[in-house]
């Protein structure tokens, strides 16, 4: 299966859809509120957009938990929103990815109230239960017993409120265990089939899967996963070649593989670590506090970690997929604090030089153009302590930040109370601005078809003892220096300065800097 020639050069912005613009004054964004915003979002040199779910829901975690796979949740809008949402964004030349949820379902759900029910009926295996309300698991999945009719205890992927749907057992143990190939485990991917059918037939060009290396239950190395997706992609890739989906999995060896054609470059480093974790995502802090223990990553200047930590967890998913897919650096998304907790402006446009002109697809959060802060707020569906990176967008200095009309009491989130220069209207126009900082790496890679998505990396300087790190992809150069020494360097052949942060010469680069060359 070929990746869609589109993604060639995609560079895609992440919407949280509550918090992003609110058309109808009731607090809350929705799907009019992202189509008025769609000449900004491509301004900024994004031509693709991912919507975090929008299906109907509960909202006992913020839209995964799905009540309704074919309807939109009401206050985000209609079916007929999303319609006219689609056709806005493909008229500008740009894409759309709707976030899939297949894992579970919300205990709302139609079909997890007939599973419930002690008569045996259609949906009774749609989930997995157990032979007792009184017998859980023996195998560590989590299951909850007696809230329902059934006799049985039910596995939950996270929450209660979130039934695991069946997609079999590699390994059985137990009577009440399916097998991959079992006609109630194909049943479930066949039914999953048909949501992705049910969207790209509307327009959709693909999906951001949730938690996409969960499907199959006591499976070793994830390898019934990955035959379910095989299973799946075989029959919607068949019929909508061009739909692109991109997997929640941060082991691009694997999800590429079976079939993704971007893998998200999550902060893993609790799973053996892929090297992102490296970078700007060592670090802990006090969920109560929300003070800073400690911070080791690469990017953070005073630190000694070296990039060698990175290259030795990268460089080997990176070679083995590189003619499968693509591994997506992504600024932040909706489950992990904002830069902003860690970094100072200085070292986040650092490494934004970085993660933008990385090979693959590249993702921007919302809000993270202009240095959105993370904010200390209380739990808001299901959020805990990742609420602070989903509050409203900073449109401007009018009620609610410009991003509401309404009561500010009836807001989803509460709004920064400390915007400072964080709106989006007062860093538009101005050319130091992070925002066009931004537009200006973005440029960059449209402008120069090597700079795209096309796997080209190549290490050129990387030591075990200096933080400098140099890289190249074909006649571009990259110097990358996040210490607190200025650092001398040869280039292999004649170059000249085309952009970076910082101070540099074509052999000199000074601290904190990063420095990007072109070949004459």
């Amino acid at each position: 299966m070929k990746t869609p020639k589109w993604l060639e050069d995609a560079i895609f912005y992440e919407i949280y859809p509550q918090s992003y613009y609110d058309t109808n004054k009731d607090g809350i964004g929705d799907l009019n509120g992202i189509k008025e915003k769609l000449d900004y979002i491509k301004s900024l040199g994004c031509n693709a957009l991912w919507l975090n779910p929008i299906f109907k829901s509960p909202f006992k975690d913020a839209g995964y938990d799905v009540s309704d796979y074919y309807q939109i949740a009401p206050r985000y809008g209609t079916m007929e929103d999303l319609e006219q949402l689609i056709q806005a964004v493909h008229e500008r030349g740009m894409h759309i990815i709707l976030d899939l949820v297949p894992c579970h379902t919300s205990d709302e759900h139609p079909w997890f109230k007939e599973s419930s029910k002690a008569e045996k009926n259609q949906y009774s295996s749609r989930y997995i239960w157990t032979n007792s309300a009184f017998s859980k698991p023996n195998n560590g999945l989590p299951a909850v017993g007696g809230m329902t009719p059934r006799n049985g205890t039910y596995v939950i992927s996270y929450f209660h409120s979130q039934p695991s749907l069946n997609y079999g057992f590699l390994n059985i143990s137990e009577p009440w265990q399916h097998s991959i190939d079992s006609k109630e485990a194909k049943d479930t991917r066949d039914m999953m089939v048909e949501v992705m059918r049910f969207y790209l037939k509307k327009g959709v060009d693909g999906f951001r899967v949730d938690m996409a290396a969960c499907l199959v239950k006591n499976d070793n190395n994830e390898e019934g996963t990955m035959k379910s997706w095989e299973y799946m992609f075989n029959i919607i890739k068949s019929e909508f070649p061009e739909s692109a989906f991109v997997a929640e999995w941060a082991q691009p060896t694997r999800s590429l593989k079976c079939g993704f054609d971007m893998d998200f470059y999550l902060d893993h480093g609790w799973d053996g670590g892929n090297g992102y974790h490296h970078l700007c995502r060592d670090n802990d802090w006090d969920r109560e506090t929300f003070e800073i223990k400690f911070d080791n990553s690469y990017f953070k200047v005073e630190t000694n970690k070296m990039i060698s930590k990175f290259l030795n967890e990268y460089l080997y998913r990176y070679n083995e997929t590189k003619d499968l897919g693509y591994i997506s650096f992504l600024s932040c998304n909706h489950d992990m604090p904002r830069l902003t907790h860690f970094y100072s402006e200085h070292e986040i446009r650092l490494i934004y030089c970085f993660l933008f002109t990385m090979p693959g697809v590249p993702f921007i959060y919302y809000g993270d153009e202009i240095g959105m802060s993370y904010l200390h707020l209380p739990t808001k569906e299901g959020g805990y302590d990742r609420t602070g990176s989903r509050s409203p967008m900073q449109w401007d200095h009018s009620e609610n930040a410009g991003f509401s009309k309404g009561r500010k009491e009836d807001l989803y989130l509460p709004v920064d109370d400390n915007l400072n220069n964080k709106t989006v209207v007062d860093q538009i126009d101005d050319p130091n601005s992070l925002l066009n900082h931004v537009r200006r790496l973005f440029k960059l890679r449209h402008d120069n078809k090597c700079l795209q998505s096309v796997n080209n990396f190549k290490v050129i300087y990387a030591s075990e003892h200096k933080k400098l790190f140099i890289y190249q992809r074909e006649e571009f150069y990259f110097v990358c220096n996040p210490s607190l020494y200025e650092e001398h360097f040869i280039l292999p052949e004649e170059v000249e300065y085309v952009y970076g942060v910082g101070e540099a010469t074509i052999d000199c680069i000074k601290p904190s800097s990063f420095a990007i060359f072109k070949r004459k």
